[in-house]
């Protein structure tokens, strides 16, 4: 039976660690990680090629082109974004932030490339018109942005309640569906959105005047911070800053935006323009789908088998990490992965590992509990006579009690497997592209936000209908 526990953990890390050597390595002195929140034009968004465009797109693809070094772009959104800077797993961060004091605490700045207010917007037919009309009303802002900041400062004096979200189009969504009332961004970000059919209008002047700024963890990857600085002063120099911000702000990109807001937005057409984004997002989550299957099976299953051995200490252990793995939400599980072990080890956890890991330990306490219930709803009895004819405890429960008890679990483990694919969705919050977060990113680009999720949420079902399908077909075969 130890032998048989050696070859589970060796099979269990082995196949981690396979991942994670699989996992592409970034070279720091070429090669530096940027963070984004890619729901955020003019500043990032995707075109319609589903590129990465946008005034800090261009910006920093050019710095780096003319300093010399290359880029890796990472869609994690702005809150995500800046934990996983303060936690080491990327090296900056570029995603419309305003400098503040705060944020100079724990973040080295570069110099300011954007100057930006606080506006409000709300719904076209809305008789608000300033901040005294939100007495009693709540307002909608996105997590860790300056407007979010600034509705915090004065829903106090103004009387107004603050509602919180991850992605600006939800934010927008919130007003015009009416659950909120108004909303408060930045004025370049609110100005072009309602210019290219963003559905809201503007009624406050810019208010809190900020700068955007590129950042760094204070006290590191100065280099950069130093080649961003003088990219940018030979970019303003060379009138390339201008052309860019002229691109992406001026009439062409207003009228550009508008034209392809004007496409074939129907379910085909909404198909048809975003067919390889949706396959990549597909690819992704079917991957992390199948990895994480295999590991948690391995180590539900492990686990499971810890519980019934006739071990206190053995017991125990099971118990544990069963009650700690299955009792944590699965955000903050990922999150604690891929930003709190990194920040406290000083080393890079690949976004791809950090999910294989967190489904693993989640949906392996999963396994390893009705794994655990089914070798014990198999009657005591069977156990006690396989000893009685001499069979050692491994031996019997190999060749008695598993057989019988695989039956009983064969229907959790196929439920195990639906609910590993709807969980992958969680690791957006990560980066990682899966289905999920390219229908984010599409939407930030269409607006199209019923019918974009209308989609995804079809195809999540066309997936578990074919995974029970083939859940189910391995059942029957069990059971022959």
């Amino acid at each position: 039976m130890k032998i048989r526990l050696k070859l589970f953990f060796a099979l269990f890390f082995a196949t981690l660690g396979m991942f994670a050597w699989q996992a592409p390595q970034v070279h720091a002195a070429t090669t530096y990680t940027i963070g984004t929140d890619v729901t955020f034009p003019p500043f990032v968004y995707a075109n319609s090629n589903n590129k990465y465009v946008g005034i800090d797109m261009e910006l920093i693809r050019s710095i780096a082109k003319e300093e010399g070094f290359k880029v890796d772009i990472k869609p994690l959104g702005f809150n995500a974004a800046v934990q996983s800077l303060s936690s080491g797993q990327i090296d900056g961060v570029i995603a419309g932030m305003t400098i503040t004091d705060e944020r100079k605490q724990t973040l080295d700045f570069s110099t300011p490339y954007y100057e930006s207010g606080i506006v409000m917007a709300v719904a076209p037919n809305s008789k608000i018109t300033n901040l005294k009309g939100l007495k009693g009303k709540t307002v909608a802002v996105k997590t860790g942005t300056q407007g979010a900041t600034y509705a915090n400062s004065i829903k106090d004096k103004y009387g107004f309640k603050v509602v919180t979200f991850d992605d600006s189009d939800n934010v927008y969504n919130d007003v015009k569906t009416g659950n909120s009332v108004a909303c408060f961004d930045d004025s370049a970000v609110l100005n072009y959105g309602v210019k290219t059919g963003l559905g809201l209008k503007v009624v406050t002047k810019p208010a809190d005047i900020g700068q955007y700024g590129f950042a760094v963890k204070k006290g590191q990857n100065q280099k950069l911070l130093k080649m961003f600085n003088e990219g940018l002063a030979k970019l303003k120099k060379n009138g390339k800053y201008d052309q860019i911000i002229k691109k992406y702000t001026g009439k062409a990109a207003t009228s550009k935006s508008n034209k392809a807001n004007s496409e074939d937005k129907t379910f085909l057409g909404l198909l048809r323009q975003n067919q390889q984004a949706i396959l990549n997002g597909i690819l992704e989550t079917i991957k992390l789908t199948i990895v994480s299957i295999v590991c948690a099976t391995i180590f539900g299953i492990l686990i499971g088998l810890l519980g019934v051995l006739p071990n206190k200490f053995a017991r125990g252990t099971s118990t544990t990490i069963v009650y700690i793995f299955r009792g944590l939400p699965l955000l903050v599980l990922a999150l604690f992965i891929y930003n709190g072990i990194p920040s406290l080890t000083g080393t890079k956890i690949p976004a791809f590992v950090a999910g294989i890991i967190t489904l693993t330990l989640n949906e392996g306490a999963y396994t390893a509990a009705f794994v655990k219930g089914g070798i014990e709803a198999v009657d005591s009895g069977q156990m006690e006579a396989a000893r009685s004819l001499g069979l050692p405890f491994g031996k019997a429960m190999r060749k008695v009690i598993l057989p019988q008890g695989i039956k009983i679990m064969i229907p959790s483990f196929i439920n195990q497997f639906i609910i590993t694919l709807k969980d992958t969705s969680i690791l957006s919050i990560i980066g990682i592209l899966e289905l999920t977060q390219t229908g984010k990113i599409i939407i930030a680009r269409n607006l199209e936000g019923f019918k974009v999720w209308a989609i995804i949420a079809v195809i999540y079902l066309l997936i578990i209908t074919l995974l029970t399908l083939l859940s189910k077909w391995v059942e029957r075969r069990i059971n022959d």
